[in-house]
Formats: C-alpha cells, structure tokens, sequence
C-alpha cells in the first residue's frame, strides 16, 4: 500500500488533499504540524511526505532537516505558494524531490508523488540488497572472513598465508569454502557481495 504523509497548517488543504488521494486509491495520514509528524514518525510505514513549506513553529525546512537528524530518507514533495519558486527551489536542494505551486489539481499532485513513490522504491531495492548481502556474509566463519578481508586489500593468498601465519593450502581451501557459502561464482562476484554489505577491511 502506498502512504503519503500530508502536513498542512491549513485543514481545508489537508482535507482536499486526502480526498483527491483517496480517490487515487492511495491511503494518507494528516498532520497539522511538522512537530506531529516528528513525534509519530518512528510509527510509520515508510511513503511519502507532501510538505508545506510555509508553517508556524518549525517550517517545512525545519522539518526536512529533522526528519534527516532521524534518518528518515523518505521522499519529500514540498508545497509552495504560487510564485514562490526560489524556496522551492531551495527545499529541492535539500533533497525534496518535487514542489508543486498552490493551488494544484489531482493531476499535478499524482505526477509529483509519483516522482516519490519511484525513488522509495528504489531506495527499497537497495536496502533489501544490502540486508540480503549481510546475510550471506554472516555465514562466513571468523576465518573466512578474514581470508575475503585479506583478497578486499588486494592480497595474493601466498601473501593471506602469511599475514594469518597459516599454510597456502589452508588459504586456499577457506577461500574456496568461502566462495560456496556466499554462493558466488567468482572473486569479482565476492568484492562485489562484501562491499554492499558494507565490510571494511581493517587498515594495514
């Protein structure tokens, strides 16, 4: 299911812009403030911020920084008045992915979520990725890993032998062991699969 986060001082904007959303199929959740967003934020099912920029207390950039502070990658579509393009424009370089001019209609509206739905998507992939690559990196015994830290570096399994003071031969069977656990066909396949999982090899 889809979700957008509408938050809007102005009730009749929060009121049209659930209704035009509802008819779209798309489930939506109003806020008054950006505060009684941040406060419920953690409950959430990841979707889309539609974000008014001009609100009292903390504003829509306010808002947009904060809910970064968090951690919260959701796209944001911010809300502007009409001819207030700089301050949309500003708000896009802080990472908002589309602003629509008050007042707009549910065709403008759709196309500028739509924008976001794409890009948590994507950002969905990624994550499932990176969560799936840890898995199959976890599987690895201290040794193995220590072997796939050691190729990470660029080092040769002559020169893994003798950084872990063990024989080649043993370099050789944990590498091979090493390649079947995390299911791979070859070294570039290995790098590829640690990397996403976000291994560092230690420093020398």
């Amino acid at each position: 299911m889809k979700h957008v986060y509408v938050v809007d001082d102005d009730r009749d904007v929060r009121c049209s812009i659930s209704f035009m959303l509802g008819a779209a199929g798309i489930h939506s959740r109003p806020f008054v403030s950006g505060e009684d967003l941040l406060d419920s934020v953690k409950e959430l099912d990841p979707g889309c911020v539609l974000l008014d920029l001009r609100m009292p207390d903390l504003d829509g950039f306010q808002v947009m920084g904060a809910l970064s502070e968090r951690g919260v990658d959701w796209p944001v579509v911010v809300m502007t008045g009409h001819g207030e393009v700089p301050i949309a424009v500003r708000a896009m370089k802080m990472g908002a992915v589309d602003f629509l001019e008050k007042p707009f209609d549910e065709s403008v509206l759709l196309a500028g979520l739509d924008r976001g739905f794409e890009m948590l998507e994507h950002r969905g992939e990624k994550r499932r990725a990176v969560l799936a690559a840890r898995e199959r990196i976890d599987l690895l015994t201290a040794r193995e890993r220590e072997v796939l830290e050691g190729l990470m570096r660029g080092l040769s399994n002559k020169l893994i032998a003798r950084d872990l003071d063990i024989s080649l031969r043993t370099v050789e069977m944990h590498r091979a062991n090493m390649m079947s656990r995390l299911q791979v066909r070859n070294l570039a396949e290995a790098l590829t699969l640690a990397v996403q999982a976000g291994m560092t090899p230690p420093s020398d």
